[in-house]
């Protein structure tokens, strides 16, 4: 009990961390990832290229790598970043590329009819899309997008690699210092909690969308 007094102000701290990231990069992602997505599924073919290469790039290289890329290979070109802005824009600049996927596999899951049909009902394609397109959308996406929110919590760990005093850095200094697994069983009890949470929160958004 004493030892778990005594590490829990840096655990603490590291999670705050740890949550700062997560929420960042959630909130600017996701909708990152349907506009890559839209943009990806209507515009010219060309751009829709260049998007599919970024993608690929993206999914196909790991995001240890990118992070190290943004923080320690930029500087050769002249771009210097802090580790959190490296580490925040490495995360985005990922994670949407994942979304993008998911969210025009939505779009390409809605019957060509329903597009059609607003056209004939004179609604206009922007607000038909925004009004009656999305929210099904966001229905088919909704449990593909949530695994990748979950994998988000436990990916901001990475970020140690920058030197961010983030909550594993942080319980793997405490196992270090004090020789003990109980830094390591508190990590995990805190990552625990947010998954668990934010499940409790997908499956109530799911069942609310199950129409």
């Amino acid at each position: 009990m004493e030892l778990i007094q005594t590490i829990w102000p840096s655990l603490w701290d590291g999670f705050l961390v740890s949550l700062q990231i997560f929420f960042i990069v959630g909130i600017i992602s996701i909708p990152l990832g349907f506009l890559i997505a839209v943009i990806r599924v209507y515009a010219p073919r060309w751009i829709g290229s260049i998007i599919q290469v970024y993608i690929f790039i993206m999914r196909g290289t790991p995001l240890l790598l990118q992070l190290m890329f943004f923080f320690f290979g930029l500087p050769f070109i002249g771009i210097v970043m802090d580790r959190f802005t490296a580490a925040i824009l490495a995360f985005i600049i990922n994670y949407a590329a994942y979304y993008a996927e998911i969210f025009r596999g939505g779009i390409l899951a809605i019957p060509r009819d329903q597009f059609e049909s607003i056209t004939v009902l004179g609604i206009g394609k922007v607000r038909g899309f925004i009004r009656i397109i999305v929210p099904q959308v966001f229905r088919i996406v909704l449990p593909s997008v949530g695994n990748e929110i979950i994998s988000l919590v436990k990916d901001t760990s990475l970020v140690y690699i920058l030197g961010i005093g983030e909550l594993l850095r942080a319980g793997q200094i405490a196992a270090n210092t004090y020789a003990s697994l109980i830094p390591f069983l508190g990590v995990g009890i805190l990552y625990l909690s947010v998954t668990g949470i934010i499940t409790i929160i997908l499956n109530t958004l799911e069942a609310k969308r199950n129409y």
